[in-house]
């Protein structure tokens, strides 16, 4: 497991909030006014046995009278520890990587599942891309550090020593090391030497929960960085040193950049929801402090601030919501800038400000890249009211035709300067030559990927293929084994789910069947592409060809299933109705049911059962068990709507607070126990010696024999959405997971005769719940299993995997065993919507709402088996709450 560090103690902050803020450092309240926050006399940390936290530095140097501190100050500061730097010690990080948690005493192996690949990219995450030579890029995916070759398309990951995420990455001005600020509870920031990727300093204490931007200054020697909620804490750090040298909230709503002035190291700006900041470390007569200035909007529109930049005479220029661009000097707005026929200068944010060789550049949301005449926005000014300055770009570069810029970067080759790689929030990395001439080439998109939530996937019955669908409408094909990209579509709404068909239909094992936002249903195969159509193509061996489509649903489509013997498909739609078709050469039509509610999940009863039955779980809690339709017996010819299905329905009702409430009495109950067992020893010890038993002592024990009172119980006002149903592996049982309060358990119920039951109290409650490890407040999104494999796989709410192993000669799905839980998606979005094995049990998949997918080999065949049988653990914790 994991090994933490102790922090260093801090002095406690001030965070009051102020348009003027003065924000001190830790330095004594006796240092001398002229003291050099930037020299330190600390002694140096003994790395034997681990890296010490280092104490707070004696402070005693001397500088400039300058009230504010200099560039040339810091640098030459800093040059006698660059000199120690060279033989640099490591901490090992072995010793911080995070690994999976696993059920105490189990025998499971801490390499169960290792990573093999990752299609996936959170292309959506702000500044998520970053350069660090002339081909290699990294950027954040889940809990994992991604490097990519951009030559050699060789990916290389580095985990997470929290395992809560990754906050934010910013790179050193001498590409030799890396910040790595994560998320979790009391995170760090990690620096690493680049390309050792050696674990160098760590950074404890600077926010409680996650980071939103980290900066270095322009000389390397100091970092900047704010914390996201709840604490918005903005920290500057003498990083080689580990300590902190000044902090203050940064503001009181979400903050999305901190960054350093290109010219001066004292200087710092932030940015976010509704404003903009800008800081001065200044010494004072109580010392150096942070000193910051609020942006004042005046007759401007209040906006979201996402790109800026501080330019050299100390005016800041930024963005804003509407896309024009705003001229900051001293906590005003000099001007607006828009361009002529009040159009804007961009449509949207403006997402990043560059300043490059004398020329300023703004990236947009929209796509477009422009390049702007910097003396004519510098020395803009306007006479009227309006504050509106018309200025039209020298020139601009649309890059694709529907690309979502977030950021880029320029290329560190010497002989092409004017390439950059751009972030691309519809999915991509593009390569981009800012020449901007007749001779320079279009725009070239390097890399594809979701554009966001990859909402389902399934595998390939027959090879190692995997279809993937997202909110960005695109449908992609994956060989995982050979860890290629084979094909993908786009279409104009969000995909939603996917069935990949099993061989029964398609003997090829090349159909599947994709659901969308807009209530179609399409029928996709994977074929080869003819000589013809490869040669156009070199890149795609295989293309997607579209085979069947129809609109079952007015609204999105919500789910699908298909029957245990592959001859119905049922799909579910927002518009509140089931539709149901025979599955053959084609999709025949059958017809359709009305529903109570929303269709959150389906799923047919095996084929062992003596009825054919879908089970529909519903956001409300409720659940409705169907039978099949007959087609034979439904003429559909006057109207698709079926009646007269038999059909068994299910309401939920809550027993956590039931549950937590018999285990405090229990608790109490043992303690009270416990006590009187004590109270008795003692008293046959004073009776031993003749001592009488005084009045009180038994007026005490009258107290507490007497019973207390119980807790009320609680019951949520909204009932908690159904995730997953399943039938259990008996007839007339069927398992539920839940989302909100009632979270944490495994949930077995049967349908109930609400005429017949004798106990109107307990109608709804589930026959048992089985407690799932560690999952209180964390909800199972998905749960994958087969009726061979001794475990569940699980997706969870927190972007975490678990394999959740079945007890030896388990007769049921609650009859649990110890657990293996990794995290690997984004902690705080990346909830995992759908994991899945491969169709030989040698993979395991998982994709999650912040756009990843990846893929984990799994250990060989009879490893959980073993372990199981090894393994001496108590049964989980069943409450049999109706018998």
């Amino acid at each position: 497991m994991c090994t933490f560090m102790e922090s260093s103690e801090h002095k406690k902050m001030n965070v009051e909030s102020n348009s003027d803020s003065n924000a001190s450092s830790d330095l004594p309240s006796n240092q001398p006014e002229s003291a050099d926050i930037l020299q330190s006399t600390d002694q140096s940390e003994n790395l034997t046995g681990g890296h010490q936290p280092p104490e707070q530095a004696d402070e005693t140097q001397h500088i400039e009278n300058d009230p504010v501190v200099s560039v040339s100050a810091i640098g030459e500061r800093q040059a006698a520890e660059d000199v120690l730097d060279e033989e640099s010690v490591f901490y090992n990080y072995s010793d911080y990587v995070s690994q999976p948690s696993c059920s105490e005493n189990s025998q499971l192996p801490s390499d169960l599942l290792s990573l093999y690949y990752s299609f996936g990219y959170d292309c959506k995450k702000r500044h998520n891309l970053h350069l660090m030579d002339e081909e290699t890029v990294m950027f954040a995916a889940g809990n994992l550090l991604q490097i990519l070759n951009l030559r050699t398309k060789e990916q290389k990951y580095l985990r997470t020593t929290s395992g809560g995420g990754i906050g934010a990455i910013a790179v050193h001005p001498s590409r030799c090391y890396l910040a790595v600020a994560e998320n979790g509870e009391m995170p760090n920031i990690n620096v690493f030497e680049y390309p050792s990727m050696k674990l160098f300093k760590i950074l404890r204490g600077g926010t409680q929960r996650a980071y939103a931007s980290v900066d270095f200054s322009p000389d390397g020697t100091l970092l900047a960085s704010v914390g996201a909620n709840p604490d918005y804490m903005l920290t500057v750090w003498r990083w080689k040193k580990e300590v902190t040298m000044l902090r203050y909230k940064a503001f009181s709503q979400d903050v999305f950049n901190v960054s350093f002035s290109p010219e001066n190291s004292g200087h710092l700006t932030t940015s976010g929801s509704g404003h903009i900041r800008f800081w001065t470390m200044a010494r004072t007569f109580t010392g150096l402090k942070l000193q910051g200035e609020l942006g004042r909007f005046g007759l401007t529109e209040i906006s979201d601030i996402e790109g800026y930049v501080e330019l050299p005479d100390g005016k800041v220029l930024s963005g804003s919501e509407s896309g024009n661009m705003l001229l900051w000097e001293g906590g005003l707005i000099k001007v607006e800038i828009t361009r002529k026929g009040n159009k804007t200068c961009h449509q949207g944010a403006i997402m990043q400000f560059v300043m490059d060789e004398g020329e300023l550049i703004t990236v947009g949301e929209d796509g477009n890249i422009r390049v702007w005449d910097f003396e004519t926005i510098d020395q803009a000014d306007t006479t009227d009211d309006s504050v509106k300055f018309e200025l039209e770009p020298m020139r601009e570069l649309r890059v694709g035709s529907t690309a979502v810029l977030q950021s880029m970067v320029k290329s560190l080759n010497p002989d092409t300067p004017t390439i950059w790689y751009a972030q691309d929030a519809r999915g991509g990395i593009w390569k981009v030559d800012l020449a901007i001439s007749l001779t320079s080439k279009e725009p070239e998109q390097l890399f594809f990927y979701h554009a966001g939530s990859v909402t389902s996937c399934d595998v390939s019955p027959v090879t190692h293929l995997l279809a993937t669908t997202g909110v960005d409408g695109s449908v992609r094909v994956y060989d995982y084994a050979g860890k290629t990209s084979i094909c993908n579509s786009r279409y104009n709404a969000g995909g939603t789910s996917l069935i990949w068909l099993p061989k029964s239909v398609d003997s090829q094992g090349s159909t599947f069947v994709a659901g969308f936002e807009d209530g179609v249903v399409r029928v996709l195969g994977l074929v080869k592409q003819s000589r013809r159509d490869a040669a156009l193509h070199q890149a795609d061996s295989s293309e997607l060809v579209l085979r069947q489509v129809f609109k079952p649903h007015k609204e999105r489509v919500t789910c699908m299933a298909l029957d245990s013997h592959a001859k119905l498909m049922a799909t579910a739609g927002a518009d509140g109705t089931v539709f149901f078709f025979g599955v053959g050469e084609e999709f025949s039509p059958i017809g359709f049911i009305s529903t109570p509610a929303l269709a959150s999940h389906m799923s047919w009863s095996p084929a062992n059962f003596p009825r054919n039955t879908l089970l529909i779980s519903f956001s409300d809690g409720q659940v409705l068990e169907v039978e099949a339709p007959d087609d034979s017996s439904h003429d559909s010819a006057k109207t698709y709507q079926i009646s007269g299905l038999k059909t068994r329905q299910y309401k939920f009702k809550s027993v956590k607070s039931k549950i937590q409430r018999e285990e405090e009495m229990k608790r109490k109950a043992e303690e009270k126990a416990k006590k009187l067992k004590e109270k008795e020893e003692e008293r046959r010890k004073r009776k031993a010696q003749g001592i009488k038993e005084d009045e009180e002592d038994e007026e005490e024990d009258m107290i507490e024999v007497e019973e207390e009172k119980e807790q009320p119980l609680y019951y949520p006002e909204e009932p908690s959405p159904i995730l997953q149903g399943f039938y259990s592996k008996t007839p007339d049982r069927f398992w539920l997971t839940l989302d909100g309060y009632d979270t944490g358990y495994l949930y077995q119920c049967s349908f109930q005769d609400e005429e017949a039951s004798l106990d109107r109290d307990t109608l709804g409650e589930p026959n048992m719940a089985v407690l799932l490890e560690s999952l209180d407040s964390i909800a199972v999104r998905c749960i994958g299993f087969s009726e061979s494999e001794p475990h569940l796989v699980m997706g969870l709410g927190n972007g975490a995997v678990r394999l959740q192993t079945l007890a030896d000669n388990a007769k049921d799905f609650g009859d649990l065993g110890p657990q293996w839980t990794i995290n690997m998606h984004d902690n705080c979005y990346g909830q995992v919507n759908k994991v899945t094995l491969s169709y030989d049990r040698g993979f395991l998949i998982s994709v999650g709402c912040d756009g990843n997918i990846f893929i984990y080999k799994c250990r060989e065949e009879g490893v959980i088996e073993k372990a199981l049988s090894m393994t001496r653990i108590p049964s989980a914790k069943v409450l049999n709450v109706t018998n």
